[in-house]
Protein backbone atom coordinates (compact mmCIF):
# COMPACT_ATOMS: atom_id res chain seq x y z
CA UNK A 1 0.00 0.00 0.00
CA UNK A 2 1.24 3.82 -1.07
CA UNK A 3 1.99 5.29 1.86
CA UNK A 4 1.22 9.31 2.15
CA UNK A 5 4.32 11.48 3.46
CA UNK A 6 3.77 13.02 6.88
CA UNK A 7 2.73 16.37 6.64
CA UNK A 8 5.68 17.36 9.13
CA UNK A 9 8.08 15.40 6.84
CA UNK A 10 10.86 17.97 5.49
CA UNK A 11 10.37 18.69 2.22
CA UNK A 12 12.87 17.00 -0.15
CA UNK A 13 15.15 19.54 -1.92
CA UNK A 14 14.18 21.86 -4.84
CA UNK A 15 15.92 21.21 -8.16
CA UNK A 16 18.32 24.16 -8.38
CA UNK A 17 17.34 27.31 -10.22
CA UNK A 18 19.90 27.06 -13.40
CA UNK A 19 18.67 23.46 -14.49
CA UNK A 20 17.30 23.59 -17.50
CA UNK A 21 13.49 22.60 -17.99
CA UNK A 22 14.23 19.29 -19.71
CA UNK A 23 16.18 18.14 -17.15
CA UNK A 24 13.41 18.02 -14.85
CA UNK A 25 11.91 14.99 -12.77
CA UNK A 26 9.58 13.00 -14.57
CA UNK A 27 6.32 12.81 -12.95
CA UNK A 28 5.89 9.73 -10.76
CA UNK A 29 3.99 7.08 -12.52
CA UNK A 30 0.08 6.12 -11.14
CA UNK A 31 0.11 4.16 -8.36
CA UNK A 32 -0.20 0.30 -9.05
CA UNK A 33 -3.89 -1.07 -8.47
CA UNK A 34 -3.09 -2.35 -4.67
CA UNK A 35 -6.30 -5.32 -5.88
CA UNK A 36 -4.07 -8.02 -7.03
CA UNK A 37 -1.76 -7.37 -3.93
CA UNK A 38 -4.41 -8.23 -1.80
CA UNK A 39 -5.30 -11.20 -4.16
CA UNK A 40 -3.03 -12.71 -3.64
CA UNK A 41 -1.87 -12.09 -0.07
CA UNK A 42 -5.52 -13.99 0.30
CA UNK A 43 -4.19 -16.39 -1.54
CA UNK A 44 -1.03 -16.98 -0.47
CA UNK A 45 -2.83 -17.15 3.15
CA UNK A 46 -5.19 -19.62 2.65
CA UNK A 47 -3.05 -22.06 0.61
CA UNK A 48 -1.28 -23.91 3.11
CA UNK A 49 -4.19 -24.15 5.51
CA UNK A 50 -5.68 -26.28 2.86
CA UNK A 51 -3.17 -29.04 1.62
CA UNK A 52 -3.36 -32.18 3.40
CA UNK A 53 -1.74 -35.18 2.91
CA UNK A 54 -4.26 -37.59 3.35
CA UNK A 55 -7.62 -38.23 1.36
CA UNK A 56 -10.27 -35.29 1.50
CA UNK A 57 -13.30 -34.14 0.35
CA UNK A 58 -13.21 -31.18 -2.49
CA UNK A 59 -15.19 -28.32 -1.78
CA UNK A 60 -14.39 -26.29 -4.71
CA UNK A 61 -11.95 -23.26 -5.42
CA UNK A 62 -11.12 -19.98 -3.46
CA UNK A 63 -12.99 -16.87 -4.34
CA UNK A 64 -10.06 -13.85 -4.56
CA UNK A 65 -13.60 -11.09 -4.91
CA UNK A 66 -16.99 -11.63 -6.34
CA UNK A 67 -15.53 -11.95 -9.68
CA UNK A 68 -12.05 -13.76 -9.68
CA UNK A 69 -11.25 -17.02 -8.96
CA UNK A 70 -7.42 -18.76 -7.59
CA UNK A 71 -6.15 -21.80 -8.34
CA UNK A 72 -6.47 -22.91 -4.57
CA UNK A 73 -8.40 -25.59 -4.07
CA UNK A 74 -10.60 -26.16 -0.60
CA UNK A 75 -10.90 -29.31 0.95
CA UNK A 76 -11.75 -31.49 4.08
CA UNK A 77 -9.58 -33.45 5.44
CA UNK A 78 -11.70 -37.37 4.92
CA UNK A 79 -10.65 -38.41 8.73
CA UNK A 80 -11.50 -35.23 10.52
CA UNK A 81 -15.05 -35.65 9.66
CA UNK A 82 -15.75 -37.34 12.47
CA UNK A 83 -15.30 -33.87 14.37
CA UNK A 84 -18.62 -32.74 13.03
CA UNK A 85 -19.70 -29.81 10.96
CA UNK A 86 -22.04 -27.19 10.50
CA UNK A 87 -23.80 -26.17 6.32
CA UNK A 88 -26.04 -23.03 7.32
CA UNK A 89 -27.44 -20.36 5.23
CA UNK A 90 -30.37 -18.55 3.99
CA UNK A 91 -33.38 -20.32 2.05
CA UNK A 92 -32.43 -20.61 -1.38
CA UNK A 93 -28.80 -20.25 -1.27
CA UNK A 94 -27.57 -23.71 -2.33
CA UNK A 95 -27.38 -25.50 1.28
CA UNK A 96 -28.89 -28.74 -0.41
CA UNK A 97 -26.46 -28.72 -3.29
CA UNK A 98 -24.06 -28.66 -0.36
CA UNK A 99 -25.36 -31.40 1.26
CA UNK A 100 -25.65 -33.42 -1.81
CA UNK A 101 -22.30 -32.66 -3.42
CA UNK A 102 -20.69 -33.81 0.28
CA UNK A 103 -22.49 -37.06 0.00
CA UNK A 104 -21.33 -37.51 -2.67
CA UNK A 105 -17.96 -37.75 -2.20
CA UNK A 106 -18.39 -39.49 0.90
CA UNK A 107 -19.93 -42.41 -1.13
CA UNK A 108 -16.98 -42.65 -3.76
CA UNK A 109 -14.84 -42.87 -0.49
CA UNK A 110 -16.78 -46.03 0.70
CA UNK A 111 -18.23 -43.97 3.51
CA UNK A 112 -22.35 -44.18 4.38
CA UNK A 113 -24.38 -41.47 4.45
CA UNK A 114 -27.25 -41.03 5.89
CA UNK A 115 -29.75 -37.58 5.45
CA UNK A 116 -33.01 -36.31 5.96
CA UNK A 117 -35.06 -35.84 2.77
CA UNK A 118 -36.80 -32.56 3.83
CA UNK A 119 -37.73 -31.28 0.03
CA UNK A 120 -37.46 -34.39 -2.10
CA UNK A 121 -34.49 -33.14 -3.88
CA UNK A 122 -31.93 -35.58 -2.51
CA UNK A 123 -33.67 -38.62 -4.12
CA UNK A 124 -31.68 -37.39 -6.97
CA UNK A 125 -28.79 -39.05 -5.66
CA UNK A 126 -29.69 -41.86 -7.11
CA UNK A 127 -29.62 -40.72 -10.48
CA UNK A 128 -26.68 -39.10 -13.02
CA UNK A 129 -26.57 -35.28 -13.63
CA UNK A 130 -28.12 -33.84 -16.81
CA UNK A 131 -24.94 -31.86 -17.52
CA UNK A 132 -25.07 -28.74 -19.67
CA UNK A 133 -22.99 -25.95 -20.63
CA UNK A 134 -23.30 -24.31 -17.42
CA UNK A 135 -22.45 -27.09 -15.33
CA UNK A 136 -19.01 -27.72 -17.73
CA UNK A 137 -18.16 -23.89 -16.99
CA UNK A 138 -18.92 -24.00 -13.37
CA UNK A 139 -16.65 -27.44 -13.12
CA UNK A 140 -13.88 -26.06 -15.00
CA UNK A 141 -13.71 -22.54 -13.39
CA UNK A 142 -12.88 -24.93 -10.10
CA UNK A 143 -10.73 -27.22 -11.46
CA UNK A 144 -13.32 -29.91 -11.55
CA UNK A 145 -13.61 -33.30 -13.76
CA UNK A 146 -16.98 -33.27 -13.55
CA UNK A 147 -18.69 -36.66 -14.96
CA UNK A 148 -22.79 -37.56 -14.61
CA UNK A 149 -22.97 -40.56 -12.06
CA UNK A 150 -25.83 -41.97 -9.77
CA UNK A 151 -24.83 -43.24 -6.64
CA UNK A 152 -26.42 -46.14 -4.69
CA UNK A 153 -29.48 -45.20 -2.62
CA UNK A 154 -31.81 -47.09 0.11
CA UNK A 155 -35.30 -44.92 0.98
CA UNK A 156 -36.66 -44.92 4.01
CA UNK A 157 -40.37 -43.67 5.27
CA UNK A 158 -41.10 -43.01 8.84
CA UNK A 159 -43.82 -45.53 9.76
CA UNK A 160 -44.18 -45.83 5.70
CA UNK A 161 -45.81 -42.67 5.12
CA UNK A 162 -44.28 -41.84 1.90
CA UNK A 163 -42.73 -44.31 -1.02
CA UNK A 164 -39.73 -46.01 1.07
CA UNK A 165 -39.42 -48.77 3.05
CA UNK A 166 -41.20 -48.18 6.71
CA UNK A 167 -38.88 -47.13 9.50
CA UNK A 168 -40.33 -48.02 12.85
CA UNK A 169 -39.14 -47.90 16.66
CA UNK A 170 -40.65 -49.07 20.13
CA UNK A 171 -41.80 -47.09 22.75
CA UNK A 172 -39.18 -48.09 24.70
CA UNK A 173 -36.58 -48.09 22.68
CA UNK A 174 -37.66 -44.06 21.75
CA UNK A 175 -37.62 -43.28 25.67
CA UNK A 176 -39.85 -40.44 28.00
CA UNK A 177 -36.78 -38.02 27.16
CA UNK A 178 -37.33 -37.80 23.50
CA UNK A 179 -41.15 -38.44 24.01
CA UNK A 180 -41.78 -35.30 25.89
CA UNK A 181 -39.95 -33.36 23.35
CA UNK A 182 -42.65 -34.67 20.72
CA UNK A 183 -44.85 -34.06 22.94
CA UNK A 184 -44.23 -30.45 24.13
CA UNK A 185 -43.99 -31.65 27.74
CA UNK A 186 -42.61 -29.36 31.06
CA UNK A 187 -39.86 -30.40 33.15
CA UNK A 188 -42.30 -31.86 35.37
CA UNK A 189 -44.52 -33.81 33.43
CA UNK A 190 -41.47 -35.12 31.41
CA UNK A 191 -39.92 -36.68 34.68
CA UNK A 192 -43.38 -37.89 35.48
CA UNK A 193 -43.45 -39.69 32.21
CA UNK A 194 -40.04 -41.15 33.12
CA UNK A 195 -41.76 -42.51 36.09
CA UNK A 196 -44.39 -44.36 33.57
CA UNK A 197 -41.65 -45.98 31.66
CA UNK A 198 -40.48 -47.38 35.23
CA UNK A 199 -43.49 -48.69 36.42
CA UNK A 200 -43.93 -50.47 32.91
CA UNK A 201 -40.81 -51.82 32.62
CA UNK A 202 -40.65 -52.81 36.32
CA UNK A 203 -44.55 -54.27 35.73
CA UNK A 204 -43.31 -56.33 32.77
CA UNK A 205 -45.54 -54.63 30.70
CA UNK A 206 -43.63 -54.22 27.25
CA UNK A 207 -43.98 -50.97 26.06
CA UNK A 208 -43.86 -51.59 21.96
CA UNK A 209 -46.16 -48.89 20.40
CA UNK A 210 -48.17 -45.53 21.29
CA UNK A 211 -51.35 -47.68 22.19
CA UNK A 212 -49.20 -49.73 25.03
CA UNK A 213 -48.36 -46.53 26.65
CA UNK A 214 -51.52 -45.05 26.46
CA UNK A 215 -52.94 -47.79 28.18
CA UNK A 216 -50.57 -47.94 30.72
CA UNK A 217 -51.55 -44.28 31.71
CA UNK A 218 -55.07 -45.33 31.60
CA UNK A 219 -54.60 -48.43 34.04
CA UNK A 220 -52.17 -46.01 36.69
CA UNK A 221 -55.69 -43.43 36.28
CA UNK A 222 -58.06 -46.31 37.13
CA UNK A 223 -59.42 -47.39 40.36
CA UNK A 224 -57.94 -50.79 39.84
CA UNK A 225 -54.48 -48.50 38.90
CA UNK A 226 -54.71 -46.49 41.98
CA UNK A 227 -52.39 -48.48 44.48
CA UNK A 228 -49.72 -49.06 41.94
CA UNK A 229 -50.09 -44.75 40.93
CA UNK A 230 -49.84 -44.19 44.85
CA UNK A 231 -46.51 -46.21 45.00
CA UNK A 232 -44.99 -44.42 42.11
CA UNK A 233 -45.00 -41.48 44.82
CA UNK A 234 -43.74 -38.42 42.16
CA UNK A 235 -46.48 -39.20 39.81
CA UNK A 236 -49.75 -37.38 40.40
CA UNK A 237 -53.16 -38.29 39.09
CA UNK A 238 -53.44 -35.01 37.74
CA UNK A 239 -50.35 -34.94 35.55
CA UNK A 240 -51.12 -38.45 34.58
CA UNK A 241 -54.24 -37.19 32.89
CA UNK A 242 -52.10 -34.25 31.24
CA UNK A 243 -49.58 -36.58 29.80
CA UNK A 244 -52.58 -39.06 28.34
CA UNK A 245 -54.45 -36.30 26.91
CA UNK A 246 -51.41 -35.93 25.11
CA UNK A 247 -50.92 -38.72 23.77
CA UNK A 248 -54.14 -39.38 22.49
CA UNK A 249 -54.30 -36.04 20.74
CA UNK A 250 -50.72 -37.48 19.33
CA UNK A 251 -52.18 -40.79 18.29
CA UNK A 252 -55.03 -38.52 16.27
CA UNK A 253 -52.41 -36.84 14.43
CA UNK A 254 -51.21 -40.24 12.96
CA UNK A 255 -48.09 -41.45 15.27
CA UNK A 256 -48.91 -44.34 15.60
CA UNK A 257 -47.59 -45.62 12.78
CA UNK A 258 -44.11 -44.60 13.42
CA UNK A 259 -44.06 -46.69 16.53
CA UNK A 260 -44.04 -50.66 16.53
CA UNK A 261 -42.34 -53.61 15.41
CA UNK A 262 -40.10 -54.48 13.70
CA UNK A 263 -37.72 -51.37 15.14
CA UNK A 264 -35.20 -49.89 12.75
CA UNK A 265 -31.65 -51.84 13.61
CA UNK A 266 -29.10 -48.47 13.14
CA UNK A 267 -26.39 -50.80 11.54
CA UNK A 268 -28.44 -51.16 8.14
CA UNK A 269 -27.54 -47.59 7.39
CA UNK A 270 -23.34 -48.95 7.28
CA UNK A 271 -24.03 -50.59 3.83
CA UNK A 272 -21.18 -50.37 1.05
CA UNK A 273 -21.32 -51.43 -2.24
CA UNK A 274 -18.67 -52.39 -4.35
CA UNK A 275 -16.44 -49.90 -2.59
CA UNK A 276 -19.23 -47.45 -2.39
CA UNK A 277 -20.80 -45.64 0.42
CA UNK A 278 -24.45 -46.44 0.89
CA UNK A 279 -26.46 -43.04 0.90
CA UNK A 280 -29.44 -43.64 3.18
CA UNK A 281 -32.50 -41.46 2.54
CA UNK A 282 -35.37 -40.83 4.73
CA UNK A 283 -38.21 -38.42 3.45
CA UNK A 284 -39.84 -36.20 5.13
CA UNK A 285 -43.23 -35.09 3.10
CA UNK A 286 -45.28 -33.54 5.74
CA UNK A 287 -42.96 -31.98 7.82
CA UNK A 288 -44.87 -29.04 8.61
CA UNK A 289 -47.28 -31.33 10.64
CA UNK A 290 -44.79 -33.17 12.86
CA UNK A 291 -41.54 -31.37 12.91
CA UNK A 292 -40.51 -31.97 16.84
CA UNK A 293 -41.33 -36.09 15.64
CA UNK A 294 -39.38 -35.94 12.56
CA UNK A 295 -36.19 -34.14 13.98
CA UNK A 296 -36.43 -36.37 17.60
CA UNK A 297 -37.09 -39.37 15.71
CA UNK A 298 -33.60 -38.54 13.70
CA UNK A 299 -31.98 -37.85 17.36
CA UNK A 300 -33.35 -41.26 18.45
CA UNK A 301 -31.21 -43.07 15.31
CA UNK A 302 -28.05 -41.06 16.09
CA UNK A 303 -28.05 -41.65 19.48
CA UNK A 304 -28.95 -45.76 18.62
CA UNK A 305 -25.79 -45.29 16.59
CA UNK A 306 -23.89 -44.16 19.83
CA UNK A 307 -24.87 -47.19 21.97
CA UNK A 308 -24.69 -49.93 19.59
CA UNK A 309 -21.36 -49.37 17.68
CA UNK A 310 -18.01 -50.06 19.32
CA UNK A 311 -15.52 -47.50 20.15
CA UNK A 312 -12.94 -47.19 16.86
CA UNK A 313 -10.70 -43.95 18.11
CA UNK A 314 -9.52 -41.99 15.09
CA UNK A 315 -10.04 -43.60 11.47
CA UNK A 316 -8.79 -42.68 8.38
CA UNK A 317 -12.18 -42.29 7.83
CA UNK A 318 -15.36 -42.47 9.51
CA UNK A 319 -17.61 -45.17 9.43
CA UNK A 320 -20.73 -43.07 9.07
CA UNK A 321 -21.68 -39.11 7.67
CA UNK A 322 -25.20 -38.05 9.48
CA UNK A 323 -26.79 -35.11 8.22
CA UNK A 324 -29.39 -33.83 10.22
CA UNK A 325 -31.19 -31.31 8.10
CA UNK A 326 -33.67 -28.54 9.91
CA UNK A 327 -31.69 -28.57 12.68
CA UNK A 328 -33.23 -25.81 14.04
CA UNK A 329 -36.92 -28.04 14.78
CA UNK A 330 -34.67 -30.23 16.97
CA UNK A 331 -33.05 -27.70 19.65
CA UNK A 332 -37.07 -25.44 19.33
CA UNK A 333 -38.34 -25.67 22.88
CA UNK A 334 -36.05 -28.11 24.40
CA UNK A 335 -35.67 -29.06 27.76
CA UNK A 336 -32.45 -29.00 29.69
CA UNK A 337 -32.45 -32.35 29.58
CA UNK A 338 -32.65 -32.90 26.41
CA UNK A 339 -30.33 -30.32 24.95
CA UNK A 340 -27.74 -32.16 27.65
CA UNK A 341 -28.54 -35.25 26.06
CA UNK A 342 -27.79 -33.80 22.63
CA UNK A 343 -24.55 -32.58 23.57
CA UNK A 344 -23.32 -35.35 25.27
CA UNK A 345 -24.34 -37.69 22.06
CA UNK A 346 -22.74 -35.61 19.65
CA UNK A 347 -19.36 -34.74 21.80
CA UNK A 348 -19.02 -38.94 22.28
CA UNK A 349 -19.94 -40.45 18.99
CA UNK A 350 -16.77 -39.02 17.24
CA UNK A 351 -14.90 -42.11 19.37
CA UNK A 352 -17.53 -44.30 17.22
CA UNK A 353 -15.73 -42.58 13.99
CA UNK A 354 -19.47 -41.34 13.39
CA UNK A 355 -19.57 -37.98 11.64
CA UNK A 356 -22.39 -35.38 12.34
CA UNK A 357 -23.35 -32.37 10.14
CA UNK A 358 -26.37 -29.98 11.04
CA UNK A 359 -27.72 -27.97 8.47
CA UNK A 360 -30.24 -25.27 9.28
CA UNK A 361 -30.38 -21.65 8.42
CA UNK A 362 -28.04 -19.25 10.65
CA UNK A 363 -25.55 -21.02 13.40
CA UNK A 364 -27.71 -18.87 16.13
CA UNK A 365 -30.20 -22.20 16.00
CA UNK A 366 -27.57 -24.58 17.43
CA UNK A 367 -27.04 -24.57 21.04
CA UNK A 368 -23.40 -23.05 22.17
CA UNK A 369 -22.81 -26.52 23.80
CA UNK A 370 -23.57 -28.32 20.22
CA UNK A 371 -22.10 -25.40 18.28
CA UNK A 372 -18.60 -25.17 20.12
CA UNK A 373 -18.04 -29.41 18.65
CA UNK A 374 -18.40 -28.41 15.25
CA UNK A 375 -15.19 -28.58 13.36
CA UNK A 376 -16.28 -27.39 9.90
CA UNK A 377 -18.14 -24.89 8.79
CA UNK A 378 -19.63 -23.99 5.51
CA UNK A 379 -21.77 -20.70 5.78
CA UNK A 380 -23.76 -19.57 2.56
CA UNK A 381 -25.24 -16.16 2.35
CA UNK A 382 -27.28 -14.63 5.30
CA UNK A 383 -29.15 -12.15 5.21
CA UNK A 384 -29.80 -8.89 7.80
CA UNK A 385 -32.47 -7.32 6.33
CA UNK A 386 -33.76 -6.97 10.50
CA UNK A 387 -32.12 -6.13 13.70
CA UNK A 388 -32.15 -9.65 14.73
CA UNK A 389 -30.74 -10.68 11.44
CA UNK A 390 -27.68 -8.54 12.08
CA UNK A 391 -27.47 -9.43 15.39
CA UNK A 392 -27.60 -13.08 14.00
CA UNK A 393 -25.23 -12.15 11.57
CA UNK A 394 -22.79 -10.05 14.12
CA UNK A 395 -22.62 -13.39 16.47
CA UNK A 396 -21.66 -15.88 12.87
CA UNK A 397 -19.05 -13.62 12.26
CA UNK A 398 -17.68 -13.91 16.21
CA UNK A 399 -17.71 -17.39 16.23
CA UNK A 400 -15.02 -17.57 12.66
CA UNK A 401 -10.92 -17.45 13.12
CA UNK A 402 -9.18 -14.32 12.20
CA UNK A 403 -9.26 -14.28 8.53
CA UNK A 404 -8.01 -12.48 5.74
CA UNK A 405 -11.12 -10.46 4.62
CA UNK A 406 -11.32 -7.25 6.14
CA UNK A 407 -14.93 -7.33 6.52
CA UNK A 408 -16.09 -10.98 6.60
CA UNK A 409 -19.65 -9.79 7.32
CA UNK A 410 -20.03 -7.95 3.95
CA UNK A 411 -18.52 -11.02 2.13
CA UNK A 412 -21.57 -13.15 3.98
CA UNK A 413 -24.15 -10.90 3.13
CA UNK A 414 -22.75 -10.74 -0.35
CA UNK A 415 -22.02 -14.66 -0.80
CA UNK A 416 -24.00 -15.88 -4.61
CA UNK A 417 -26.03 -19.09 -4.63
CA UNK A 418 -23.48 -21.33 -4.58
CA UNK A 419 -20.74 -20.09 -2.91
CA UNK A 420 -19.99 -20.13 0.86
CA UNK A 421 -17.22 -19.20 3.41
CA UNK A 422 -15.86 -22.03 4.74
CA UNK A 423 -13.27 -23.25 7.39
CA UNK A 424 -12.37 -26.82 8.39
CA UNK A 425 -10.69 -28.65 11.23
CA UNK A 426 -7.13 -29.51 10.10
CA UNK A 427 -4.99 -33.04 10.17
CA UNK A 428 -3.62 -31.19 13.34
CA UNK A 429 -6.52 -30.32 14.83
CA UNK A 430 -6.65 -26.72 14.02
CA UNK A 431 -8.82 -24.65 11.96
CA UNK A 432 -8.03 -23.76 8.59
CA UNK A 433 -8.21 -20.24 7.57
CA UNK A 434 -11.60 -18.60 6.59
CA UNK A 435 -12.19 -19.38 2.34
CA UNK A 436 -14.64 -17.23 0.40
CA UNK A 437 -15.40 -20.47 -1.86
CA UNK A 438 -16.87 -21.30 -5.21
CA UNK A 439 -18.52 -25.08 -4.49
CA UNK A 440 -18.09 -27.88 -6.84
CA UNK A 441 -20.99 -29.01 -8.94
CA UNK A 442 -22.86 -32.02 -7.89
CA UNK A 443 -22.44 -34.97 -10.42
CA UNK A 444 -25.65 -36.47 -9.32
CA UNK A 445 -29.26 -34.69 -10.27
CA UNK A 446 -29.97 -31.83 -8.87
CA UNK A 447 -33.88 -32.20 -8.13
CA UNK A 448 -36.29 -35.32 -7.05
CA UNK A 449 -35.73 -38.70 -9.06
CA UNK A 450 -38.85 -40.00 -11.01
CA UNK A 451 -40.96 -41.38 -8.36
CA UNK A 452 -41.79 -44.87 -10.18
CA UNK A 453 -37.75 -44.86 -10.35
CA UNK A 454 -37.81 -44.85 -6.16
CA UNK A 455 -40.79 -47.39 -5.88
CA UNK A 456 -38.80 -49.66 -7.94
CA UNK A 457 -35.54 -49.11 -5.71
CA UNK A 458 -37.42 -50.12 -2.46
CA UNK A 459 -39.24 -53.21 -3.73
CA UNK A 460 -36.11 -54.66 -5.30
CA UNK A 461 -34.30 -53.42 -1.61
CA UNK A 462 -33.73 -56.25 0.91
CA UNK A 463 -34.40 -53.97 3.44
CA UNK A 464 -37.95 -54.13 2.17
CA UNK A 465 -38.80 -57.35 2.86
CA UNK A 466 -37.30 -56.70 6.48
CA UNK A 467 -39.63 -54.21 7.08
CA UNK A 468 -42.77 -53.74 5.54
CA UNK A 469 -45.03 -55.55 7.55
CA UNK A 470 -45.79 -54.78 11.20
CA UNK A 471 -45.22 -57.42 13.78
CA UNK A 472 -47.89 -57.44 16.61
CA UNK A 473 -46.45 -59.14 19.48
CA UNK A 474 -47.64 -59.15 23.27
CA UNK A 475 -46.97 -56.36 24.76
CA UNK A 476 -48.08 -53.80 27.32
CA UNK A 477 -52.11 -53.52 25.75
CA UNK A 478 -52.68 -57.52 25.26
CA UNK A 479 -50.95 -57.97 29.03
CA UNK A 480 -53.52 -55.15 30.55
CA UNK A 481 -56.43 -56.26 28.26
CA UNK A 482 -56.25 -59.64 29.52
CA UNK A 483 -55.81 -58.74 33.25
CA UNK A 484 -58.84 -56.49 32.43
CA UNK A 485 -60.55 -59.55 30.84
CA UNK A 486 -59.87 -61.87 33.89
CA UNK A 487 -60.74 -59.13 36.49
CA UNK A 488 -64.02 -58.71 34.55
CA UNK A 489 -64.63 -62.30 34.44
CA UNK A 490 -64.10 -62.89 38.24
CA UNK A 491 -66.27 -60.01 38.70
CA UNK A 492 -69.30 -61.46 36.86
CA UNK A 493 -69.00 -65.03 38.59
CA UNK A 494 -69.24 -63.24 42.25
CA UNK A 495 -72.13 -61.35 40.94
CA UNK A 496 -73.83 -64.63 39.94
CA UNK A 497 -72.95 -66.60 43.07
CA UNK A 498 -73.95 -63.87 45.01
CA UNK A 499 -77.75 -63.34 42.79
CA UNK A 500 -78.14 -67.02 42.96
CA UNK A 501 -77.83 -67.47 46.47
CA UNK A 502 -80.29 -64.49 46.78
CA UNK A 503 -82.86 -66.09 45.06
CA UNK A 504 -82.23 -69.51 47.01
CA UNK A 505 -85.48 -70.79 48.96
CA UNK A 506 -84.75 -70.67 52.59
CA UNK A 507 -86.27 -73.58 54.73
CA UNK A 508 -88.69 -71.42 56.64
CA UNK A 509 -90.25 -69.99 53.07
CA UNK A 510 -90.54 -73.95 52.02
CA UNK A 511 -92.14 -74.84 55.34
CA UNK A 512 -89.92 -78.13 55.52
CA UNK A 513 -87.25 -79.15 57.51
CA UNK A 514 -84.65 -79.98 54.97
CA UNK A 515 -82.70 -83.03 53.75
CA UNK A 516 -81.39 -83.24 57.48
CA UNK A 517 -84.96 -84.15 58.57
CA UNK A 518 -86.92 -83.43 61.83
CA UNK A 519 -83.73 -84.44 64.01
CA UNK A 520 -81.64 -81.60 62.20
CA UNK A 521 -84.42 -79.07 62.29
CA UNK A 522 -84.67 -80.08 66.43
CA UNK A 523 -80.65 -79.38 66.40
CA UNK A 524 -81.09 -76.42 64.75
CA UNK A 525 -83.36 -74.87 66.97
CA UNK A 526 -81.29 -76.59 70.29
CA UNK A 527 -78.28 -74.79 68.95
CA UNK A 528 -80.60 -71.25 68.45
CA UNK A 529 -80.91 -71.82 72.37
CA UNK A 530 -77.72 -72.41 73.05
CA UNK A 531 -76.27 -69.11 71.30
CA UNK A 532 -79.34 -67.46 73.34
CA UNK A 533 -78.50 -68.57 76.57
CA UNK A 534 -74.60 -67.85 76.24
CA UNK A 535 -75.84 -64.62 74.77
CA UNK A 536 -77.32 -63.62 77.94
CA UNK A 537 -75.13 -65.55 80.38
CA UNK A 538 -71.75 -63.81 79.25
CA UNK A 539 -72.71 -60.03 79.89
CA UNK A 540 -73.38 -61.18 83.63
CA UNK A 541 -69.94 -62.58 84.17
CA UNK A 542 -71.18 -66.17 83.63
CA UNK A 543 -68.50 -66.42 80.47
CA UNK A 544 -67.95 -70.09 82.25
CA UNK A 545 -71.60 -71.33 82.85
CA UNK A 546 -71.94 -70.46 78.97
CA UNK A 547 -69.16 -72.64 78.30
CA UNK A 548 -70.72 -75.52 80.27
CA UNK A 549 -74.42 -75.49 78.65
CA UNK A 550 -73.01 -75.05 75.15
CA UNK A 551 -70.42 -78.71 75.82
CA UNK A 552 -73.81 -80.03 77.26
CA UNK A 553 -75.45 -79.59 74.17
CA UNK A 554 -72.89 -80.51 71.94
CA UNK A 555 -72.85 -83.66 73.55
CA UNK A 556 -76.68 -84.26 73.24
CA UNK A 557 -77.02 -83.26 69.40
CA UNK A 558 -73.06 -83.26 67.77
CA UNK A 559 -71.05 -80.84 66.66
CA UNK A 560 -72.33 -78.33 63.87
Amino acid sequence: MTETPAADAPAPDAPAASAPAAEAAPAPAPAPSEAPALSNAIAEAVRPGYTFEGAALELGGLMLNADELSDVHIRIPLGMLNRHGLVAGATGTGKTKTLQLLAEQLSDNGVPVFAADIKGDLSGLSVPGAGGEKIQARAKSVGQEWTAQGFPTEFFALGGDGIGVPLRVTMESFGPVLLSKVLGLNETQESSLGLVFHYADKAGLPLVDLADLREVVKFLTSDEGKPSLKELGGLSAATAGVILRELIGFSDQGADAFFGEPEFAVTDVLQVRDGKGVISLVELPNLQDRPALFSTFLMWLLGQLFRELPEEGDLDKPKLVFFFDEAHLLFADASKAFLEQIAQTVRLIRSKGVGVFFVTQSPTDVPDEVLAQLGSRIQHQLRAHTPNDAKALKQTVNTYPNSAYDDLGEVITSLGIGEAVVTVMNEKGAPTPVAWTRLRAPESLMGPAETSAMEAAVKASALYAKYAEVVNSESAAEKLGKAAEQTAKVEAERAQSEQKRAEAPTAKETGSPGKRGRSGAIADAAWSSADDIAAALAPRGKKQLARNVTNILKGVFGRR
